[in-house]
């Protein structure tokens, strides 16, 4: 074999680098639509300080609503921190420690209600899922699992300063949702202790309108004072490619959860593009 015989080996063409890791022109939205890792799982959210802050006489009953629930649909489930991350946030804060500390703080919260709610649904089916085991989620649910992971995302010491102050952008709600659209769940549930969404605190302001369904953008040109999640998720929201509607439902009121798992609109719904 001659020298010439050797084939040259194969390289990138430079428009086709640059378009790829550049986006310089159109090359790099022309790729297919994502696939959907998990498509028939819904991603459901409980609330730290909304529900499981509340005790046994709200903890309970959703319990048993979930895992009713779970023989029907498959489910996993994202753990809120509540109160606890809200006053270490605020030690960290006087503290003057960092954005990414103060992350690290909040999934270990979360952490502990994950491995509460996994103890109260372990004769269901609940399996504690750490970040490091998260590609075991498929045979989790196949088997009948219900998979019960820490909301906080793992961004840690590499969570991005928020637009004001120092605490994470990306909390709890914000890490059950990436989760859903990295999923392409077929639904994303937020289990709260109101209705939905209102135009105010109603615990503060009992004359706040309730909003049944709204846009995702609609809601951010609202730029309301209090919102029931966080207000990077409808910001998500617009860019995702898969989890493109969420639901808000009442935890307190039992057959809600249920109601929402079978499709119906209850509580709140906000659309990214229109309803």
């Amino acid at each position: 074999m001659t020298r010439a015989d050797i084939p040259e080996p194969q390289t990138f063409s430079a428009t086709i680098l640059e378009g790829t890791l550049n986006e310089r022109d159109s090359a790099a939205s022309s790729y297919e639509k994502p696939i959907r890792v998990l498509p028939d799982v819904n991603v459901i959210k409980i609330g730290g300080q909304s529900i499981f802050d509340r005790g046994r006489s709200a903890v309970w009953p959703l319990v048993e609503e979930i895992a009713a629930c779970a023989k029907h649909h498959q489910i996993i489930i994202g753990m809120g921190g509540g109160t606890r991350s809200r006053h270490a946030y605020s030690i960290g804060l006087k503290l003057g420690l960092p954005t990414g500390v103060i992350a690290a703080i909040g999934s270990s919260t979360s952490l502990q209600n994950a491995h509460m709610m996994q103890m109260l649904m372990a004769k269901h089916g609940g399996i504690l899922v750490g970040f490091e085991e998260f590609e075991k989620l498929p045979m989790y649910v196949r088997s009948g699992g219900i998979p019960i992971l820490v909301g906080m995302p793992p961004f840690h010491q590499w969570e991005r300063p928020p637009a004001t102050g120092r605490i994470p952008a990306n909390r709890t709600d914000a890490g059950v949702y990436l989760m859903a659209e990295f999923l392409g769940a077929r639904s994303c549930i937020f289990v709260k202790d109101e209705d939905g969404l209102y135009t105010d605190d109603p615990k503060k302001r009992p004359d706040a309108r309730f909003i049944p369904q709204i846009t995702a953008r609609a809601l951010l040109d609202m730029n309301l004072k209090d919102l029931v999640i966080e207000r990077v998720v409808p910001e998500y929201m617009e860019r995702a490619a898969h989890v493109r509607q969420i639901q808000i439902v009442n935890g307190l009121k039992t057959g809600t959860l249920t109601r929402a798992l079978a499709g119906e609109r209850v509580g709140t719904i906000i659309g990214a593009n229109g309803l």
